[in-house]
């Protein structure tokens, strides 16, 4: 009887999981607190089915640690805001066609849309006073615009941007408050109500970070310049008094936010308030004792911490190691968190008690029984010391070598955290080993090390990578003989770089990647990330051919899969056709995956099953599991 039961409890732990099983988590937020702290509105998605995965708002009573549904249809609602009373919630809905804004009593009723319109609302903010709503959307579409769609296009064409309106509640009336040349970013309302802080630019077409900090008047048009920060930033946020403007922003101009600036009034100097910290920043919110609610990132994990006026940072501990989101409320604060091995659900934590998980909105993933990831760290080739995961198969006995696949990250300023990874879970259930480094250039180890790799893409971080597979060997878990390499984005230019320097991994899966740095540049949306690392490729184009896979395609042996979406601007198709065209010119085994109508990051559920399978297929083909 024990054995056959021992026997059953192995069989279920080394069943291999299905593409289908592992996409169904839901999303969960952003989480918005009401005026009074007392309850939480949330959105929270339905599993994805087809093309697409609804929302709906749910609301959370802090106190009775309670969480009900809110609204229920058959279309979507997201981004809930309330009113400043309380006694009503705003949120995005897309009933009818374009997304508009519908206005739900709390105390019950139906939601009724705020105003007619046939432009889409982007983003909406209730001011303090409650007599106006700030929100983002273009100009009402004309007869003329709809004849468009085949006409010829003018790149950069000005007045296209999406403007900031004002809609005055009383009067019922919106007025366009920032001219068409203006793109506008993030932004938010002073406590005085009379007055937004603005992100923006007049410049768009010019693919450089020159977006600026601005006021804008609330019963006024027109941008008033307030700072000029340097390198991309966002996450504006004012202090309760009104006293000091926050926002997210890096210490040396780009590659992407990392500390907190504050802007106290009359200064004209934004001040880094956590330079002491070294660690990105990804949301923050002011309590009204001056101090500031943090997301921070810190290597496998995301940490919550209480940030004091002078700069000490204070962890807030109790929650699973990856927080996705916070709000401050009455008795603490509220948070979405996650592990590789638990879903996301809502935690609530009253100031000085251990947070409480109140949802099960991910009952349906937990069931998978994921495999835990295993943290470890390592010193690259110059000293430098590399965090890392696992995954090894349960099936895995004692001592014996099994197959590595090697998993790279986006970003490059991207990192792997303590969360579930649908790769990794599908081939570990194969037997496969499955190895996260986070090479330099992460996120999360601090600002040098996120700056390390600039104009070295394919230098030392590939050096960290190959050192973490000589340590998994010498641990007596890999087989040196069966090596795999994924990634995408990011990780998948690390892929198709690796099988240009090495012929130690057996197979090579490449999606979105990059494969000529300088065709990516004048190809792609928002190249002002790459000119950080490399300039421009017309000023110097060494270091953008010395870092190219396309440079050293001629030593490549791998049998490589590549993948990509056909409407990715971000890394656009032209970069894995590249790739593809000269591989099968050499005869080196390969297959080029087009998805239709698919962006950077694959949306619908056949798509993404279809690559899991693939994945699977491939791997399974050129390394035996």
């Amino acid at each position: 009887m024990v054995s056959a039961l021992w026997s059953g409890l192995l069989l279920q732990a080394a069943a291999a999981l299905t593409p289908a099983q592992v996409i169904v988590s839901r999303r969960i937020g952003p989480l918005v607190p009401s005026p009074d702290g007392a309850r939480v509105a949330f959105a929270v998605s339905d599993q994805l089915k087809g093309s697409s995965a609804n929302q709906h708002i749910y609301l959370l009573d802090v106190a009775g640690r309670t969480v009900r549904q809110l609204t229920v249809s058959t279309a979507s609602e997201w981004a809930p805001e309330w009113s400043p009373d309380g006694t009503r919630l705003a949120f995005l809905s897309d009933r009818g066609g374009a997304a508009r804004i519908f206005l739900l009593p709390t105390a019950g009723g139906e939601a009724l849309p705020l105003f007619e319109g046939k432009s889409a609302i982007e983003s909406f903010r209730w001011s303090p006073d409650g007599k106006r709503i700030a929100y983002l959307a273009g100009e009402q579409p004309t007869d003329a615009d709809k004849k468009e769609k085949n006409e010829p296009r003018l790149v950069d064409q000005p007045g296209k941007e999406s403007g900031l309106w004002i809609y005055d509640v009383a009067a019922g009336k919106a007025r366009r408050a920032t001219g068409p040349k203006w793109r506008i970013g993030t932004y938010v309302w002073y406590p005085s109500a009379d007055r937004l802080a603005v992100a923006a630019t007049d410049r768009p077409e010019q693919d450089r970070w020159t977006e600026r900090l601005f006021t804008l008047a609330a019963s006024d048009t027109g941008l008033a310049e307030l700072a000029r920060p340097v390198g991309p930033f966002g996450d504006l946020a004012v202090s309760k008094d009104g006293g000091t403007l926050s926002f997210t922003a890096s210490p040396e101009g780009g590659p992407s936010p990392h500390d907190i600036f504050v802007l106290r009034q009359g200064s004209l100097d934004p001040a880094n308030l956590t330079r002491a910290i070294d660690r990105p920043i990804f949301q923050h919110q002011w309590r009204t004792d001056g101090s500031i609610l943090a997301l921070t990132s810190t290597g496998f994990g995301t940490e919550a911490m209480t940030i004091r006026p002078d700069g000490r940072a204070e962890p807030v501990t109790g929650l699973p190691s990856v927080v996705n989101d916070l709000a401050v409320t009455r008795e603490g604060f509220a948070a979405v968190a996650a592990s590789t091995t638990q879903g996301a659900e809502v935690w609530v934590a009253p100031s000085g008690s251990a947070p409480v998980r109140l949802t099960h909105f991910n009952a349906a993933r937990d069931s998978l029984n994921a495999v835990p990831l295993e943290r470890f760290s390592y010193r690259s080739v110059d000293g430098v010391r590399i965090e890392a995961g696992l995954l090894v198969p349960r099936t895995r006995a004692a001592g014996a070598r099994v197959p590595l696949i090697v998993m790279i990250h986006g970003g490059p300023t991207g990192s792997w955290g303590d969360s579930y990874e649908t790769w990794g879970q599908l081939l570990v259930t194969r037997g496969y080993a499955v190895f996260y480094p986070n090479i330099r250039g992460s996120t999360g180890y601090g600002w040098k090390f996120l700056a390390s790799n600039r104009g070295d893409w394919g230098g030392g971080d590939f050096k960290d990578l190959m050192v973490g597979v000589d340590t998994l060997i010498g641990r007596g878990i890999a087989d040196p003989e069966r090596l795999g390499i994924a990634g995408w984005s990011y990780g998948g230019y690390m892929a198709s770089w690796a099988i240009t320097q090495t012929t130690r991994f057996k197979a090579a899966i490449t999606g979105a990647g990059m494969s000529d740095l300088a065709v990516e540049y004048g190809t792609e949306a928002g190249p002002q990330y790459d000119e950080w690392f490399y300039g421009l490729p017309w000023e110097k184009p060494e270091g953008f051919r010395k870092s190219s896979p396309l440079t050293f395609i001629t030593r490549v042996k791998t049998p490589t899969l590549i993948l990509q979406g056909d409407a990715d601007i971000t890394d656009p198709v032209s970069q894995s056709q590249m790739l593809y065209r000269p591989l099968k010119r050499m005869g080196v085994p390969t297959e080029l995956v087009i998805y239709p109508g698919a962006g950077h990051g694959l949306r619908e559920e056949k798509h993404l099953t279809d690559r899991l399978e693939r994945v699977v297929e491939w791997f399974g083909r050129w390394i035996k599991p």
